[in-house]
């Protein structure tokens, strides 16, 4: 008698994820194993991981920590998975996207497939000729900021399947290794570079932003790429009176309020005053 698997994953779900991963290409993660090495044991490899997750024993490795130079001079840390957690991040995020993608809002365009920042931008460009002031948002260390407990509750609104919620969760604890082998524990955050972590920021901030805009402020337009923000309103009392109360909203789900641009044109104000620019 066959035992049946405590996890609804099946070996095609690994290899089409597999494929995914494959055309990302990507470089190694703490194994120091890259895509060409994996691939040498492919069957055996893909085998294994696909018994590990339909059995619920698979816990991620730690993620390699990887500096990135930005061109301001500052530092963007990333987040490397082995190559076999980006595979089992992929079944996870193939089998979550679908049941979220239907209640995204409208105006969501960051890592959605079909969309793009070009559409963004044509958005943006419409709504400028409505409306005369523009809120530009800009949430400071975004992913490494987001609060485990919130997240995981906002998964838990779009999705019943508790296979997914174990797995990410378990993600979402794996700790972080530099490439001098120290290893850190996390307790907020999910890594720049890992396959699941776009999803995962689009879900916690369509329950964190664009439901509660659309509730509290039906009638104002805006645009989000990923933690990038564009809000139109009509006057600068709107603008002001809009932006103090987003950002009470993102104070209360854990993000840290970043500068965006300040104001332009003949309305210019002190920009520890305002947020709020007029684009003519």
């Amino acid at each position: 008698m066959l035992k049946q698997k405590s996890q609804p994953i099946t070996k095609r779900q690994v290899w089409e994820a597999y494929k995914k991963v494959q055309a990302n290409k990507g470089s190694a993660g703490v194994d120091r194993v890259s895509l060409k090495d994996y691939e040498a044991n492919l069957e055996d490899n893909l085998y294994k991981l696909w018994n590990r997750m339909a059995s619920g024993s698979y816990f991620p490795p730690p993620v390699l920590e990887v500096e990135i130079l930005k061109k301001d001079g500052r530092v963007r840390k990333l987040g490397i998975p082995t190559v076999g957690d980006r595979i089992a991040q992929m079944v996870v995020r193939d089998a979550l996207e679908p049941q979220v993608e239907p209640q995204f809002h409208r105006n969501s365009y960051g890592y959605r497939p079909g969309r793009s920042a070009h559409d963004a931008i044509d958005k943006a460009r419409q709504q400028c000729w409505r409306s005369d002031w523009v809120i530009d948002l800009d949430i400071k260390g975004f992913f490494d900021n987001l609060d485990y407990r919130l997240l995981i509750r906002a998964v838990g609104k779009n999705t019943g399947e508790n296979w997914i919620r174990m797995y990410i969760e378990r993600w979402l604890q794996a700790p972080i290794e530099k490439r001098d082998g120290e290893t850190k524990e996390r307790t907020r955050g999910t890594p720049q570079g890992g396959v699941i972590s776009p999803l995962l920021a689009n879900i916690f901030l369509h329950h964190a932003f664009d439901k509660w805009m659309e509730k509290e402020f039906p009638a104002v337009e805006f645009e989000r790429y990923a933690d990038d923000i564009i809000v139109h309103c009509r006057s600068l009392t709107q603008a002001t009176h809009v932006l103090n109360k987003i950002r009470e909203r993102l104070e209360k789900c854990g993000l840290i309020w970043a500068t965006p641009f300040g104001p332009g044109g003949q309305n210019r104000q002190k920009e520890e005053d305002l947020k709020v620019f007029h684009p003519q």
